[in-house]
């Protein structure tokens, strides 16, 4: 049986660095300069145009990073979240001129959610009525261009959370991404379940994950290896899924990529 073979998050300054591991096995790629606020209302095409180039010959699936800095999808401000849609269609413009299929999203649940949202009957269907609002155009926009947006766990503690978000949404282009870092956060910080259930919990509807390793303290985004994640556990979980889903090293420091792949390799679950 094929083993899947690993891609990565990269920025304008580390692509030439890995462009040829990238061209290699044509890697898929997530593009990690389009969530920047600065750079979306500044010419992000010159940026993107030098980005298309730096991939020429590059037949990988492309995504990238949305906006996420300074915002939750879920606002009740409605002055807010029309801010949210303009930052979210911003990154999918991006998306589009890139070529890329797929954007990643911050989930809105949080630590605070867990202990709090079931206090009165209507607070999770106004939150999905809240994110239905923020996300309407950027749906409609994403179904038009075919990109698929991923809804990414941050602090969520309850894996089932983000997947009825994400089926409520009632969109072929809404999906889930899995941080394996902020669910072993989660799992060891905050009593979540173990990483593995994330994969488990989201079967199908999963289409990307972050592979970065921890030690369940902070957002580490170490290489693979370096922290505690069961890694084999989180693979068998993988393999039993038909989406696909990219497998992006999220790596703080872009020279472990290949560091973090050959730890994987080493093991056998990945190339």
């Amino acid at each position: 049986m094929s083993k899947p073979v690993l891609g990565a998050a990269l920025s304008i300054k580390s692509i030439p660095a890995h462009r040829d591991w990238l061209l290699e096995r044509q890697r898929d790629l997530e593009i990690q300069d389009f969530f920047r606020a600065d750079l979306l209302d500044s010419d992000w095409r010159a940026t993107a145009g030098e980005i298309k180039q730096m991939l020429a010959g590059h037949t990988g699936r492309l995504g990238i990073h949305g906006p996420f800095w300074g915002f939750k999808i879920d606002s009740h401000d409605p002055m807010i979240r029309q801010a949210v849609t303009k930052r979210l269609l911003q990154g999918l413009e991006a998306a589009e001129f890139l070529g890329a299929t797929q954007m990643v999203i911050h989930s809105p649940f949080t630590t605070w959610d867990h202990n709090n949202l079931d206090l009165y009957p209507d607070n999770r269907g106004n939150l999905v009525e809240r994110v239905r609002a923020t996300l309407a155009e950027v749906i409609a926009r994403a179904e038009t261009t075919g990109c698929e947006i991923v809804i990414e766990n941050i602090e969520d503690k309850d894996p089932r959370d983000r997947v009825r978000l994400a089926k409520a949404l009632e969109s072929g282009k809404v999906r889930v991404s899995l941080d394996t870092g902020h669910a072993n956060y989660a799992h060891i910080s905050t009593g979540a379940p173990p990483v593995d259930y994330y994969v488990e919990t989201a079967g199908d509807m999963l289409t990307h994950v972050h592979l970065q390793d921890t030690d369940g303290f902070a957002d580490r985004h170490w290489a693979p290896g370096e922290g505690n994640i069961p890694w084999v556990a989180v693979f068998r979980a993988l393999g039993r899924l038909t989406s696909n889903p990219r497998l992006i090293l999220e790596l703080r420091k872009h020279d472990d990529v290949r560091a973090g792949a050959a730890h994987l390799a080493a093991l056998g679950l990945a190339e």
